[in-house]
């Protein structure tokens, strides 16, 4: 299977300017290159047959019939190969000549696209030769030859797939992505996914940025994938120079790039189910559609290039970068940028619920881990942006069976550099009167045990914060919840949970960030312990001193669990999707280990989902949720056994 992933390619050819013989024995080359690296889809640039530099040349009639004859030969020489390519020529159609975009599969011509938007300031000067596409609703085709007596030509032709519905191709050429309404918007709103664009882009200072989030931001507003193939240095320098800056985008993301003035073909495997999936999720998408493409009709050309590709990227190469962890950032500078962008909304989101309800205390349960952690940073984040001193900040720290000294004496330390309130309850006690009332073996050591405590916490830190008039700092994390890793009634539950959408691995960075922040050397350091500290929540007796509950060694790696959320709640993937696309990342994990660890997740899942439909208020921060009054919709009682069952066909 692939997946739905199509891989495609733009590439800037070697090139003579009006040699078209030359340039088509190039093209051709590139063709068959291509082929041998997997693409399915191969875009060049604008004029590519001919040169885009060849000024008025372009209304001589050899030049003219010679494109057309070349053109026609590429056809025939890549007809056994089953790749779609899209190349640039001129093409007289009566009383004007048009720079069009020939559409080429398995020998045939399919289609002709004019550039819709001639430019004619600064550097160009293309009116004097080309005349704009015409928008008259005429169903209009070209006789180019005897051989193509019958080609569609026009802007509203869409290349389909006859067994993919997910494979609908456009075109447009250089200018058009320029203008405030290109004729790709038209495109994907009737349909088309995938975005060809002949290009002869010349270089300036500063260009290659703007023309980076040009197509970038295209991509994103009109949810496809964008192949963006530019002219190369073999064109003229008489006045302009060229730098076969491709570009290769999906969805608001550049997939691949070429460095300017390399020359070299840039591939990329191109997540078509992703689109659809994102395009049917963005109910207004489908809204705008209805709004504009229904007084439009477009030309459908149907091929088979996908049942080839498929069979071609069986034994390929993946050519997409998969982040291990899509939650975080791999970039440095960026990563550092998203940490503090979400402490703020994860203060500013308390520091409205304090406003609101004008209080001036809150309790959080310390208990020297990573969630407790970062939620008392954020709470004295929202106390100082509220005005409110900090020893308004109730943490308690309440050992009992579990509790380690490593993670008693950090919450002791981190409570006293950050200048809150520390008190400590000790609730073993308290407990074991609980197991007397409710007839329980203190000695055996089972979920009642475990919970018991949970919930016996919870109980003092609700009643301190009816004792104080505050509220209770709720610390659970996005990953906990997915897996329903938490007591329900016991840490389940708080007035405000500030790291409800923030997942264990970011959680982490989080905590690294204030460790890197502050000036405190020993806030700093026990920040770093903490993150060094092993994941429990300490509801089972130490061995020897050191934690023996590890919440990872239970349930599995946090960081293949978060994996598998974001792709299942952001794009609805399948298991085995899923899986192939870990298979795909530096996760350090065989394929047995991720499957065994994929199951666990999908029933936790869906059997934990009665705690977050009373999960309490807690302000979203990322592209994924799991609130019930937000992002994510889903009864209690719902059966896993479709995914379960595809699991189970997993090898």
């Amino acid at each position: 299977m692939n997946y739905g992933f199509f891989r495609g390619a733009a590439v800037s050819p070697e090139l003579t300017v009006a040699d078209c013989k030359t340039n088509a024995d190039h093209i051709i080359e590139a063709v068959l290159e291509a082929r041998s690296n997997g693409a399915s889809l191969i875009v060049f640039p604008e004029l590519c047959v001919t040169g885009y530099t060849c000024g008025d040349l372009f209304l001589q009639r050899p030049l003219q019939e010679a494109a057309v004859h070349e053109t026609e030969r590429i056809a025939r020489e890549t007809a056994a190969h089953h790749i779609l390519i899209a190349a640039g020529l001129p093409v007289a159609l009566g009383d004007a000549l048009y720079n069009c975009a020939a559409l080429i599969y398995c020998g045939h011509i399919l289609a002709l696209v004019p550039k819709s938007y001639i430019p004619n300031y600064g550097e160009f000067y293309e009116r004097r030769q080309f005349a704009p596409a015409k928008r008259t609703g005429e169903i209009v085709s070209v006789h180019l030859s005897d051989t193509f007596p019958d080609v569609p030509f026009g802007t509203d032709i869409l290349i389909c797939d006859k067994d993919d519905p997910d494979f609908i191709l456009a075109a447009e050429i250089c200018e058009d992505v320029w203008v405030p309404l290109p004729p790709s918007t038209r495109h994907t709103l009737a349909g088309a996914t995938i975005v060809a664009n002949l290009s002869a882009s010349n270089e300036i200072v500063g260009k290659a940025a703007y023309r980076r989030l040009l197509i970038k931001g295209h991509s994103a507003h009109t949810v496809s994938a964008y192949i963006y193939a530019n002219a190369g240095h073999g064109e003229s320098t008489q006045d302009l120079v060229f730098a076969s800056h491709n570009i290769l985008a999906e969805n608001g993301t550049v997939l691949a790039e070429s460095e300017l003035f390399s020359g070299k073909p840039v591939y990329a495997d191109f997540d078509l189910e992703r689109i659809a999936q994102e395009r049917r999720r963005t109910t207004s998408y489908a809204q705008s559609t209805d709004d504009f493409v229904s007084k439009e009709s477009y030309r459908r050309i149907y091929i088979d290039v996908c049942r080839h590709a498929k069979k071609l990227h069986k034994y390929m190469p993946f050519r997409r970068s998969i982040d291990a962890h899509p939650f975080v950032p791999s970039d440095t500078a960026e990563r550092t940028q998203r940490c503090h962008e979400v402490i703020a909304m994860q203060s500013e989101g308390l520091a409205k619920r304090l406003r609101h309800i004008n209080a001036k205390n809150a309790v959080i349960g310390l208990s020297g881990g990573l969630d407790s952690t970062l939620a008392l940073l954020v709470t004295c984040r929202a106390f100082d942006l509220c005005g409110i001193p900090r020893k308004g900040i109730q943490a308690v720290t309440m050992p009992c069976f579990g509790t380690t000294d490593r993670t008693y004496n950090n919450a002791c330390t981190l409570a006293r550099e950050a200048n809150v309130t520390l008190s400590e309850i000790k609730i073993e006690d308290a407990v074991r009167t609980h197991f007397r009332d409710i007839g329980h073996d203190s000695g055996t050591h089972d979920i009642t045990y475990e919970n018991s405590q949970a919930r016996e916490r919870t109980q003092v830190l609700m009643d301190i914060a009816n004792k104080l008039n505050g509220i209770v700092i709720g610390t659970g994390d996005l990953s906990e919840l997915a897996l329903g890793w938490c007591t329900y009634n016991g840490d389940h539950m708080s007035m405000y949970g500030v790291n409800s959408s923030i997942p264990k691995t970011l959680v982490r960075y989080l905590v690294g960030w204030f460790a890197d922040d502050t000036d405190n050397a020993e806030l700093s350091d026990v920040l770093r312990d903490i993150l060094a500290t092993p994941v429990s929540p300490e509801l089972l007796p130490p061995e020897n001193g050191t934690i023996s509950q590890k919440t990872e060694d239970i349930v599995g790696p946090y960081e293949l669990h978060d994996f598998f959320l974001y792709y299942l709640l952001r794009f609805g993937f399948s298991p085995s999707k899923i899986l192939f696309l870990a298979d795909n990342t530096t996760l350090p994990y065989t394929h047995e280990f991720k499957l065994r660890w994929l199951r666990t997740f999908y029933k936790r899942f869906f059997a934990q989902q009665f705690k977050r439909s009373c999960m309490p208020d807690g302000a979203k921060v990322g592209s994924v949720n799991l609130s019930p009054r937000g992002d994510w919709r889903m009864p209690s009682d719902a059966s896993a056994t479709v995914w379960l069952n595809e699991i189970d066909t997993i090898k």
